[in-house]
């Protein structure tokens, strides 16, 4: 019975750790670009090398 009390506060440090690590970069402004990721592979420019 003890490894599951064990177990279980283990898990919740992790999970705490893990939210904390996600408010921290939202805050940081990691995911403030969500538009143009979607759309940068449309209008990716590329460069052509073929020698014709």
């Amino acid at each position: 019975m003890s490894v599951i009390i064990l177990l279980l506060g283990a898990s919740l440090t992790v999970a705490a750790g893990f939210l904390i690590a996600f408010i921290w970069s939202v805050k940081n402004g990691q995911f403030e670009d969500d538009f143009s990721p979607a759309h940068r592979m449309l209008f990716e420019d590329r460069k052509d090398n073929s020698k014709d």
